[in-house]
């Protein structure tokens, strides 16, 4: 009990020693002001042998730092950042802290790329916690618009326990951008031949029926794209497809569940049963940030390779 006491008295003083120092050291960094972090380079020879209990301390400090204002500025998540690194490397199997990396460091395509490599460790140190391919996922495809590795990241999870049913069908809609209609439709095929209930299939059954009236509605966009080149303009309407000297069809394809085809207000060729057209829809504020990141990752590309 004794040696015990004397190692949390060493660690305290250790901790106040270098919470001392730490601004004459530079340790802060570009860290928000207020906020001690250590280095996560320099924290573990700090804990003195209490990693658990300096990451906790990290942890609470992240947690009070997001609660402190209603929104999280930029010079915050340089904190965020350096916090939750210091506690995941300390204690890399804590949980919540790496998702919470990822909702909170998305004010760039740098913070957003610090959050998934965060993720990724969560992921090797729970490989069987669904949530955290989820996350990594997401901010691959809605932050980052990267289609194809956001499927790569979440097929995995797909089968792993407690995931929800509706991942199969967000996997399908990825691919059907990354991989074409054909790959999602295959991968909802193999879902639906081992759904475990009468619901996952038919979740699986209205995703496969929304890619046929998709691929039905590519036929009909490349018939479109054929009447351009033909007459110089476009169609007003989709009867002008199938009538008159300049028809490029002998007539539409069915509309799968007996409704009609359209042009929606955008000029889209789409199913009057469904809308819209099958794919992941982004709001204009979420593409244009999408673009910003892109273009900013590819800027980082540029200097490094130069």
């Amino acid at each position: 009990m004794r040696s015990l006491s004397i190692r949390i008295c060493v660690a305290v003083i250790g901790l106040a020693l270098v919470a001392w120092a730490h601004p004459k050291s530079g340790e802060v960094g570009d860290a928000d002001e207020g906020v001690f972090a250590l280095r996560p380079e320099t924290a573990r020879v700090a804990a003195l042998g209490f990693d658990a209990l300096v990451a906790d301390y990290h942890w609470l400090q992240a947690v009070q730092l997001v609660g402190r204002d209603q929104r999280v500025q930029p010079r915050q998540t340089a904190s965020i950042a350096r916090l939750i690194e210091t506690v995941t490397l300390l204690d890399p199997w804590v949980d919540h802290p790496y998702r919470f990396a990822t909702l909170f460091l998305t004010d760039s395509a740098e913070r957003v790329e610090q959050g998934n490599r965060l993720m990724e460790r969560g992921i090797a140190y729970h490989p069987r916690d669904w949530r955290n391919r989820f996350y990594l996922s997401f901010n691959h495809f809605f932050y980052l618009g990267d289609e194809a590795l956001a499927a790569e990241v979440l097929e995995p999870a797909v089968d792993l326990p407690g995931a929800p049913q509706y991942l199969g069908r967000l996997l399908a809609r990825l691919r059907s951008h990354s991989g074409g209609l054909e790959a999602a439709a295959a991968y909802l095929e193999e879902l639906l031949r081992d759904a475990p209930d009468e619901w996952a299939r038919a979740e699986y059954e209205k995703a496969l029926d929304e890619i046929e009236t998709e691929r039905r509605a590519r036929f009909l966009d490349q018939a479109r794209d054929v009447f351009r080149e033909r007459n110089g303009r476009d169609i007003a309407e989709l009867d002008e497809l199938v009538r008159g000297p300049e028809r490029v069809l002998r007539s539409l394809p069915p509309e799968p569940h007996g409704w009609e085809w359209a042009l929606d207000e955008k000029g889209r060729i789409v199913s009057s049963y469904y809308g819209r057209r099958y794919q992941l829809n982004l709001h204009e504020r979420d593409r244009e940030r999408r673009q910003r990141f892109q273009e900013q990752l590819a800027t980082q590309q540029e200097k490094s390779d130069g």
